[in-house]
């Protein structure tokens, strides 16, 4: 196997029985192709077909899913309003700033809106590009602008089959990252296979099409292959420099397209903080990672107009402090087992006290509260202490954001994938145990001889790389489900590289006494083969029956109330509701918003909440004060909200609104011993009574099975 570092005056007597073996393996490989010219010739055969084959399934893969879009909504049939109303929540917000740029007179007056924006927050301008990641957004209106193009796809066309087109674009990264890892392109077909087979836990694409983890995945995966191949050892000075011109980009793009592009980022500092540390990884390759992630963020951070939120990240105070502690802590990597590890926990110790003093001096400078309820979740969610915070609450209630559901383990496995992935991780995280230890034990002689020692057990780091990645990516999805897309994927890739991985398979054989260099190539083409071929049989018949089911867009209510403020409200007219509802009323009709799903902001947060007291128990003359102070002329109270039952007691909105003002809840069940009875009792159940103290303040106006819409009147 290979080393993770480059061996120096080795001699050939030196040279120990695995290297002998994958001597053996290579011969065994090169044994039909005889010749150098052959050999080469066959290589570029293999890599014509491996990249043919990449690109195929990449195109089908986006194909397949935006068949599954079409027939499940009937897309090309429905009405423009329809398909507008199909993108749900923070989705039709995001997509009506594409709709918006479309519809300026000009691209100079469309950037003006978009800055000095006063429709999406009634009563305030905000700078739209600072506040959201929306450039993708911009762009694409710009190039449906210049490209001749109108007259053959429609605006909605160019943008959703963008975004299926970079889902060929996450596929083929995934198939290359297989590839580089596993030394074949057939790991990379595998992988491809399980994240089609697996869609419902790989990727949500097909039924939220604009949202930012659909802009920011496929240049994440694009990034880790770029990383993985940076990672290899002995490469040329050239194609160094176009890898890590690659990584920039690519983690530029990311982090330009997602607002929570800093917490993904962060886990892979401590990827690889943990290597670096451990010497699994060579120490100026991960500076070099360390500055472009936080050269990208702070181009970023220009570009968003000096956004307070991405400077007082934890990325750049951990990154920062990593950089500080190692200058400052000179001979880390010298030493005994016991004096390594001392000097391993106090660099640690010093590398987190000062990440927290840094971050909290640059929140204290900026005055930064607009991540503050991300960290109010997280205490809630892992037993810090209870909260009656309402927005930590609104998080924690909320399914995406819960534990990984057990079932999805039930669902990973008839595909064969978590089998497979279990016992690869188990062989790697074996291996990576005993150089770790070797790593730490043998230091001193490692430093000065640059030889390998005795450890027989050796770990690439690429591979270390992506299987401490899928370690805490593992932990993320487990902790919270809406990131488990992070790790399905990269579990595809992680598994079908160790079923073809001559490494792997080798520490198997030789730990069962099996071992073969003929054996290992039988088992790294076999057995993804066979699963391959399984793949194909189990799954083909339920893909074409999903290809053949066709269903339609229905939702009757939400056309009609639509249908209604387009015709029957001013333009300015100014709309209160629930955040979810509102971005779709912006979308559809173009009226200015009270409050919206985009949540990264105090001051919006804070702005919601008031809006919610619709659905909680206070008097009219209240609810219409908090109302009229944002500039609300109307509010939509939605039933499904007012009596809602997805969720359990404790957990429906009106609940957290109940806690939130120090309220009973309502129902059979306990309450904590110092909530009071409310004083009035819930408004939007008690406003349909049209009880003179309600009728004085609010006005009926539109009404169906669903919604129910009432204008304010303008008295103080």
């Amino acid at each position: 196997m290979i080393s993770i570092r480059q061996r120096k005056g080795v001699k050939t007597t030196e040279v120990s029985e695995d290297y002998a073996a994958q001597e053996a393996n290579v011969k065994l490989e090169n044994k039909l192709p005889s010749g150098c010219t052959t050999r080469k010739l066959w290589k570029l055969l293999s890599f014509t077909v491996g990249g043919t084959v990449a690109l195929c399934i990449g195109l089908l893969t986006s194909v397949y899913l935006a068949t599954l879009h079409e027939n499940d909504l009937w897309f090309s049939n429905i009405k423009e309003v329809e398909r507008e109303i199909s993108f749900r929540t923070e989705c039709g917000l995001y997509y009506s700033y594409y709709k918006q740029m479309l519809q300026a007179p000009t691209l100079m007056q469309g950037f003006h809106g978009l800055i000095y924006d006063n429709k999406t927050e009634s009563m305030r301008t905000i700078n739209l590009l600072q506040r959201m990641n929306i450039y993708q957004e911009v762009f694409l209106s710009i190039l449906y602008r210049v490209l001749p193009i109108q007259k053959y796809l429609e605006p909605v066309y160019f943008y959703i089959y963008t975004l299926f087109g970079l889902q060929a674009i996450y596929v083929t990264a995934l198939y290359v990252t297989s590839w580089l890892l596993s030394g074949t392109w057939l790991s990379g077909l595998l992988a491809a296979f399980w994240y089609v087979t697996n869609r419902i836990d790989t990727t949500r694409v097909e039924f939220t099409i604009p949202l930012r983890e659909n802009w920011a995945l496929p240049f994440f995966a694009i990034q880790i292959a770029a990383i993985t191949y940076f990672l290899r050892p002995n490469l040329q000075p050239l194609s160094e420099r176009l890898t890590l011109l690659a990584i920039f980009i690519s983690t530029f793009l990311f982090s330009l397209t997602w607002q929570f592009n800093q917490f993904m980022m962060l886990m892979q500092a401590l990827v690889l903080f943990t290597l670096d540390s451990l010497d699994m990884l060579p120490a100026v390759k991960a500076t070099w990672l360390y500055g472009i992630q936080m050269t990208g963020l702070l181009l970023v951070c220009i570009l968003q107009f000096f956004n307070s939120m991405i400077l007082g990240s934890l990325l750049i105070s951990f990154n920062l402090s990593v950089l500080i502690a190692r200058k400052l802590q000179k001979n880390l990597k010298t030493g005994s087992f016991l004096n390594r590890l001392g000097k391993l926990l106090l660099h640690l110790f010093a590398v987190l006290c000062l990440t927290l003093f840094l971050n909290n001096i640059i929140k204290k400078i900026l005055n930064l509260k607009s991540d503050e309820h991300i960290f109010k979740f997280l205490k809630a969610k892992f037993g810090f202490g209870a909260t009656r915070d309402f927005d930590a609450n609104l998080y924690l209630c909320e399914e995406a954001f819960g534990l990984l559901p057990f079932n999805t383990f039930g669902r990973l496995s008839d595909t064969l994938l978590f089998y497979a992935y279990i016992f690869v991780l188990s062989i790697t995280v074996m291996a990576a145990l005993a150089v770790a230890f070797h790593n730490l034990s043998d230091s001193t002689s490692q430093q000065s001889t640059g030889q390998m020692g005795k450890c027989t057990i050796i770990l690439k780091p690429e591979t270390a790389y992506n299987l401490i990645h899928t370690i805490l990516f593992g932990f993320l999805a487990l902790s919270t489900m809406r990131m488990k897309y992070l790790w399905t994927s990269h579990m595809c890739v992680f598994a079908s590289f160790g079923l073809c991985s001559p490494e792997i398979w080798e520490l198997l054989l030789k730990s069962l006494h099996l071992y073969n260099p003929k054996r290992i190539c039988i088992m790294r083409y076999s057995v993804p083969i066979l699963i391959l071929l399984y793949l194909c049989y189990k799954f083909w018949p339920g893909m074409m029956d999903e290809l053949s089911e066709l269903r339609e867009f229905y939702d009757p209510d939400t056309v009609e109330l639509m249908n209604w403020i387009n015709s029957n409200t001013p333009r300015k007219a100014v709309f209160a509701g629930s955040m979810q509802l509102l971005a779709g009323v912006k979308l559809c009709t173009g009226r200015t918003l009270t409050n919206h799903p985009h949540y990264e902001d105090n001051s919006l947060r804070e702005r919601t909440k008031a809006v919610y007291q619709i659905y909680a128990k206070r008097s009219p003359e209240d609810v219409h004060a908090l109302l009229r102070s944002f500039g609300a002329d109307y509010v939509i109270l939605e039933d499904s909200i007012c009596y809602e039952r997805r969720h359990q007691r404790g957990c429906r909105l009106r609940d957290l609104l109940d806690i939130a003002n120090g309220h009973m809840m309502d129902g059979p069940g306990e309450n904590d011993p110092d909530l009071k009875l409310a004083g009035h009792p819930r408004f939007c159940e008690e406003i349909k009574k049209n009880l003179p103290p309600y009728t004085a303040y609010f006005t009926r106006v539109f009404q169906n099975k669903t919604f129910h819409v009432y204008k304010l009147s303008r008295n103080k």
